[in-house]
């Protein structure tokens, strides 16, 4: 189940983040009656295709094709949750890891049932094509 693999922050307990890190991502103010989320992540960089390849304990394994260099992963990985959630990357921030595979994402404005439900997705298409499932979000299918 996709619950354990995010922390669901209450909306008066989440101030507009602003990221330090170049190319994480910054969160502005939240929309009304949206959450934001703490995702875990257990980054794997330098895959062929960026990809949910399952889980990795209690956390979502994810795959990025750039290499960890010049924070490109970083950059890919942002940009990969904002597909998988279907949010924009201005919404996703990476809060905590950002030179570990082990990273915490945080999600400002996301609907938890659709997070709940994007990630599922992917981790039952993860699980029946041997760890390749790829987002589906805004961008359609590829």
């Amino acid at each position: 189940m996709a619950d354990d693999l995010f922390d669901v922050e209450p909306r008066a307990a989440v101030p507009a983040v602003a990221s330090a890190e170049p190319g994480a991502g910054t969160a502005g103010a939240r929309p009304a009656g949206l959450d934001a989320i703490v995702l875990r992540l257990h980054v794997q960089p330098g895959a062929g295709r960026a990809s949910v390849a399952g889980r990795h304990g209690d956390s979502l394994h994810v795959r990025v094709a750039p290499p960890p260099a010049d924070n490109r992963a970083n950059e890919a990985c942002v940009a990969f949750v904002s597909d998988l959630l279907d949010v924009k990357s201005a919404q996703v921030a990476i809060v905590g890891g950002p030179k570990s595979r082990e990273k915490r994402v945080r999600v400002e404005g996301v609907d938890v049932a659709a997070a709940r439900a994007a990630i599922a997705d992917a981790l039952d298409r993860a699980a029946t094509s041997g760890g390749s499932a790829r987002s589906r979000g805004n961008r359609g299918a590829r």
